[in-house]
């Protein structure tokens, strides 16, 4: 896709996370012609293979997100990563918490790909963290990964909404900056706990939101996106 054609679009990554591929085919038609990109998930990945992102890609012309979350020792990552370059996704996410030199070996077997770092999901509160052992804030916790992250040679990270504006002032424009956890206003938040609007989060740094269920939920999904996608263009 130029970019002139995508400048068109809204900065969306829509989350197609769809009971079955027909499904996913349908809604990724109708999202394409208002964002710029769609996410393909671990649990349809794990499903529906390959044939996945090439019904994603095709049936959208959108870029691709690919969301594996990868996290294991170097040499397994980089051999998944290496695994599913034959796919060419925009963007592939890994588990921050993984460490540099795992991130490294990402970035070394997808060089043409933008890996992208996930700090803290947006499913985990502060209490959570603590109890899982982090120390400091949600913010705190989310700087040190990104920083570890874009100087590894992660070309993109994952943050809440909250946390964008003090990432972006941490890797300065070091790295693209996708926020989860976005819901239009009156949305149900769902599983999500640290969000923002569509608006804020742009407002604050984000360059690419991820946006599922206030479209894909929606009873008529290509006007969901367009109404999202307008308010932001």
């Amino acid at each position: 896709m130029s970019v002139n054609q995508n400048s068109k679009k809204a900065p969306i990554a829509v989350a197609l996370d769809a009971p079955d591929l027909a499904t996913a085919q349908n809604w990724a038609t109708a999202v394409g012609p208002h964002v710029q990109v769609v996410k393909v998930g671990l649990e349809v990945f794990l499903r529906d293979g390959h044939a996945s992102v090439d019904t994603a890609r095709a049936a959208s012309g959108c870029d691709i997100f690919l969301d594996l979350k990868l996290h294991d020792i170097p040499a397994t990552v980089a051999g998944a990563a290496e695994s599913i370059s034959i796919l060419n996704p925009k963007y592939l996410t890994v588990h921050a918490s993984g460490g540099a030199d795992m991130i490294k070996a990402a970035v070394e077997a997808v060089p043409d790909t933008f890996v992208t770092a996930v700090t803290i999901l947006t499913s985990l509160t502060q209490e959570q963290l603590s109890a899982m052992g982090w120390s400091g804030t949600a913010q705190d916790i989310v700087k040190r990964l990104a920083a570890m992250s874009v100087a590894a040679g992660a070309r993109a990270i994952v943050c809440s909404p909250q946390e964008v504006a003090a990432v972006r002032a941490e890797v300065g424009n070091a790295a693209t900056l996708i926020t989860p956890g976005v819901r239009p206003a009156g949305s149900d938040a769902g599983d999500q706990k640290r969000i923002a609007t569509p608006q804020q989060a742009i407002a604050d740094g984000a360059d690419l939101l991820v946006i599922g269920r206030p479209i894909t939920g929606s009873s008529d999904i290509g006007l969901a996106a367009e109404q999202i996608a307008a308010s932001l263009l």
